[in-house]
């Protein structure tokens, strides 16, 4: 789990980087529309996306030796297969499929962020050379609750990812030590939803 963390932290500070680079976003662009960044962004998200789907994901590390989830739903660890039973094959690809979806949403947020990022800066320029600033803040805060929700999103997935994890961790003894996330990343994911603005 702490591994998925570090890829949901890495792709939220794209917004403080968004926000200093790149061009302001057009007058005519949505609010839901990608910016420049936002678009690059996507676009390197994309091939995220099909390794996701793909490849192999690698669950964590106990004693340095990786745990590995196929595509198929094979448990690797240190590269070799665990004998598995169907039933346990089902419990594995129901637990990779939500990993699946708690690391897509979590790039959706990263992408956001880069067009909030972007949009907030052109907003500033904006009000700088117009002179109206008075609206700036209040546009900027409401696309950033919108983003709040949706890395709330994310955390409201990992109540149902846990249970799994633990019934993994019972039905396949050899996963149990690479069952390493806990309630405190629920709450932790909750209460960094809270403070993104």
């Amino acid at each position: 789990m702490k591994k998925l963390d570090t890829c949901l932290l890495a792709l939220l500070l794209c917004l403080p980087l968004a926000a200093c680079g790149g061009q302001p976003s057009s007058s005519t662009a949505t609010e839901t529309a990608d910016t420049t960044l936002g678009k690059k962004v996507r676009e390197a998200t994309d091939e995220a996306r099909r390794k996701l789907a793909t490849e192999n994901i690698s669950v964590s590390r106990n004693n340095g030796v990786k745990a590995e989830i196929t595509p198929a739903g094979d448990l690797l660890i240190d590269g070799k297969a665990v004998a598995i039973d169907d039933a346990q094959r089902k419990l594995l690809l129901e637990y990779r499929t939500q990993i699946v979806k708690v690391a897509e949403a979590g790039i959706d947020v990263g992408v956001q962020g880069a067009n909030l990022g972007m949009r907030a800066a052109g907003e500033a320029i904006k009000g700088i050379f117009s002179g109206d600033t008075d609206k700036i803040e209040e546009r900027v805060n409401a696309e950033a609750k919108r983003l709040e929700e949706s890395a709330l999103k994310i955390c409201e997935q990992m109540p149902a990812m846990l249970a799994t994890q633990q019934q993994l961790a019972t039905a396949v003894p050899e996963f149990k030590p690479y069952a390493t996330m806990d309630q405190d990343d629920i709450e932790e994911c909750r209460k960094g939803s809270v403070t993104l603005r």
